[in-house]
């Protein structure tokens, strides 16, 4: 990023450069992650459009009237700013199967995407724009993420949510033409809008975080451009961070990596912690012919996965979700773990309980978060061992661009019909040379045909 050279607080020096940093294109390297994190976040919430808690809230926002022209992703109705930035961060966290910043553990996709997509109606802006606000939101938010971790996440916040805020902040700032002044104050305005808590992982709450993080966060920037006035420095020495962290690192600008460079795209809808365990699974199915002569599975893993993920036996998708035992269980079975594994039906199936009780997480400090090693006894065969040294999606394995398209076409194709992807991918690669994000906002809308699917 840009390094700036105002001096004064470090909210004022966070504000200053990072409006610094969107005065001039993205970097190359920082401009496809954009792209890629944009692409993805985009399937994650058209995947999840037709999902009971996206219902749920466009029925909440119909009873109060909210009234508007501001879209949300693979769904026909319009409604206000607030309602869309809710419910659009939602959708895109809803199925956990968007992006993650693995040293913090953000997903900062959802939040950007809900904030920029929320305020298209109010603030006309050319494609660039778009696409800087979404980059610089994401951004903020692993920045403020890595000056709090670990201890930030180890003292039960969800961090996707708190660093959400300021991130949105930041997107909407930017979109709404705010100084470095009015910025500041509406970081001081956010800084009393944090929320999420682990509690809420495997329910509706999880992905309702950075959904209120984007609706918090564009409220937060239209106080602050309305006169609002906050605390002076919330990101500085006794400010927010302080509250939330036991340990604070400076909050560093300077340089010119950007940290959404190390974004990752998952390839499985779970949490990021149990990927390296389904790849061993899917791979030890391969050698395994009759899974009902499993009579025991050991899995040696990261001691976060029995910390994150030690659900034996969920009861529905969404808390499968946060199921080391499941994950495993499904790839043993299926042979492949996506959106199908996590159905309510599948998670509560007789030959996925049964799995799952045999299996025996065996949580080691010398595991690499990355790294898992599954043993399968067969009652009638010898034992299958599958070490996987760095999971599928990680920074050691990337996603490739045909590998993320693919995975972006299976969540869209349901819900906005066969070429929609391919739509949206051109519409993203296009977005910085267009006057506007019209395209874009074509792409994610569904026609008559896909409507009536």
């Amino acid at each position: 990023m840009t390094s700036g050279t105002t001096t004064g607080t470090a909210t004022a020096e966070f504000s200053a450069q990072l409006l610094a940093a969107a005065a001039s294109p993205l970097p190359p390297e920082a401009a496809r992650a954009s792209r890629r994190t944009l692409f993805n976040v985009l399937g994650t919430a058209i995947g999840a459009a037709r999902t009971p808690a996206v219902d749920s809230l466009f029925a909440a926002a119909r009873r109060r009237g909210a009234v508007g022209a501001a879209v949300v992703p693979g769904r026909p109705e319009s409604t206000n700013s607030y309602w869309s930035a809710l419910i659009t961060g939602t959708a895109a966290h809803h199925d956990d199967y968007d992006d993650t910043h693995l040293a913090t553990v953000i997903h900062p996709g959802a939040s950007a995407l809900a904030t920029v997509l929320s305020l298209q109606a109010d603030a006309e802006t050319s494609g660039e724009r778009f696409l800087i606000a979404f980059a610089l939101g994401c951004e903020a938010q692993l920045r403020i993420g890595n000056a709090i971790s670990p201890s930030h996440y180890e003292r039960g916040w969800h961090i996707t949510g708190t660093c959400g805020v300021f991130g949105s902040t930041v997107a909407a700032a930017l979109l709404l033409g705010l100084d470095v002044e009015t910025t500041e104050r509406a970081l001081g305005l956010a800084a009393t809008m944090t929320l999420g808590h682990r509690e809420g992982f495997g329910s509706m709450t999880k992905p309702f975080h950075p959904g209120k993080a984007a609706a918090n966060g564009v409220h937060a920037a239209r106080l602050a451009a309305s006169g609002a006035t906050s605390v002076p420095d919330p990101l500085g020495d006794g400010g927010a961070l302080e509250v939330l962290a036991t340990a604070v690192d400076r909050l560093e600008l300077g340089g010119s990596e950007w940290e959404l460079t190390k974004n990752t795209f998952k390839p499985y809808p779970c949490g990021i912690v149990a990927h390296p365990v389904i790849d061993a699974a899917v791979e030890a199915a391969r050698q395994v012919p009759d899974p009902t002569q499993i009579t025991a599975v050991s899995i040696s893993c990261h001691p976060l996965v029995p910390e994150l993920m030690g659900r034996r036996q969920p009861t529905d998708g969404l808390q499968a979700r946060f199921s080391a035992y499941h994950a495993a269980a499904a790839g043993l079975l299926d042979g492949e773990v996506g959106l199908p594994q996590f159905t309510d039906a599948r998670v509560r199936a007789v030959d996925t309980t049964r799995l799952r009780d045999l299996i025996t997480l065996q949580p080691s400090g010398e595991r690499a978060r990355d790294e898992a090693t599954v043993r399968v006894e067969q009652a009638n065969a010898q034992p299958v061992i599958v070490w996987v040294e760095h999971a599928r999606g990680s920074l050691a394995r990337p996603l490739t661009d045909q590998e993320l398209f693919t995975k972006v076409d299976r969540l869209v194709e349901p819900v906005l019909g066969i070429g929609a992807a391919q739509r949206v991918a051109d519409a993203v690669d296009q977005l910085a040379t267009t006057p506007g994000p019209n395209e874009l906002l074509a792409a994610i809308h569904p026609n008559e045909e896909s409507t009536h699917d």
